[in-house]
């Protein structure tokens, strides 16, 4: 734990997987085709208290729906890359856009399309229910699973690492 807290001191980006970090990675399909998918609300206010603290935060799925860029949009989230199985190209284009460093980025991810990029930055997380080979590549796992709190958990962590955590929850006291 105490390794995982002093990498989120300095994190400036969050990247997030979608299917199995922020749904619980499970597809509903109705008859006509249509998907649904349910997102955590604590996750997503949990992304816009992270937000607040100049963190950025941005979402590299491999697969594409309307279904997240609605959710994404919702949650201010404009740095959102779908339908990106090899996701490294969609980090690289972060780097550059955001002026950022490997060791400046947490990644939370799933499953083994998660591993080009988690191998790279500085704190990775796997979330509780993540396949083991991700977990045995994370710096640090989260106690809840995917889709139920685990990205809540994330942005608390770099929140207490740097310092604003106990400073957002005295808005909610005061």
């Amino acid at each position: 734990m105490e390794q995982a807290v002093t990498k989120a001191a300095a994190i400036r980006l969050l990247i997030l997987d979608v299917d199995g970090v922020l749904t619980d990675g499970k597809l509903f399909f109705d008859q006509q085709g249509n998907e649904y998918k349910s997102f955590h609300a604590q996750d997503g206010h949990g992304i816009k208290l992270l937000r607040r603290t100049g963190v950025e935060v941005a979402v590299i799925s491999g697969r594409s729906s309307p279904i997240v860029s609605l959710r994404m949009n919702a949650l201010g989230i404009s740095h959102v890359y779908q339908g990106h199985e090899d996701k490294r190209a969609a980090f690289a284009e972060l780097l550059a856009k955001l002026a950022l460093t490997p060791e400046q980025v947490a990644y939370v991810g799933d499953d083994l399309l998660d591993l080009p990029i988690m191998s790279q930055v500085g704190l990775a997380v796997a979330v509780h229910d993540a396949v083991a080979t991700v977990k045995d590549l994370a710096h640090w796992h989260t106690s809840r699973c995917g889709g139920c709190g685990a990205v809540r958990e994330v942005c608390d962590l770099i929140m207490q690492a740097q310092g604003h955590y106990d400073a957002i929850v005295d808005t909610y006291l005061t």
